[in-house]
């Protein structure tokens, strides 16, 4: 895992984390204290793959980001900003590859959706109206997972209340399966 810092114009891709602490200390404005260096060592250590920001002064922050890329035009090419999906197709959350893919391809039939939505409902004693986590499953006729999605949002839209919130078709609160096609 290599490490991508960045403060200003001043950049840098290092395979380890001494490398990226002595980057650190030769830029004049950051003060690398041994509480900063143990969390850079530890964010470098951990599972965690969301980019680090780090405060240098009010408004003025310096970014570490892991990478696998191997060089600095591939980190810029946006390749290898994720660990490498293992052989299984999926990557380190669970979530299959392509997830994307599967959604606009075109393959007529019927399919099963299901959806997670908050649904705005009425308390009766009260009067007042809260969000409730509702999930819905529905088997229809669609080209794509995409139009799967679309039906099922459509259909919902006309039944509950206009303030219900619907998750997006990309995200982990849809998903559908190909049943087979239509005759």
């Amino acid at each position: 895992m290599n490490l991508y810092l960045r403060y200003f114009d001043n950049e840098i891709l290092v395979s380890n984390v001494d490398e990226a602490i002595d980057f650190l200390r030769s830029i004049q404005d950051i003060d690398v204290t041994p509480d900063l260096e143990a969390d850079v060592r530890d964010y470098a250590a951990s599972d965690v793959f969301f980019p680090k920001r780090y405060k240098v002064r009010a408004h003025v922050y310096f970014i570490i980001i892991k990478t696998v890329a191997a060089t600095m035009l591939d980190f810029k090419q946006k390749k290898g900003l994720r660990n490498p999906m293992p052989a299984g197709g999926q990557d380190h959350r669970g979530m299959p590859d392509n997830v994307m893919m599967h959604l606009a391809e075109i393959r007529e039939g019927w399919y099963e959706g299901e959806l997670d939505f908050k649904r705005v409902v009425m308390i009766p004693s009260t009067g007042k109206h809260e969000y409730r986590d509702t999930k819905f499953v529905a088997r229809c006729k669609a080209t794509s997972g995409q139009d799967c999605y679309n039906r099922i949002v459509d259909h919902l839209r006309g039944r509950v209340d206009g303030r219900s919130q619907f998750p997006s078709a990309k995200g982990k609160n849809f998903r559908f399966k190909y049943l087979g096609m239509w005759k």
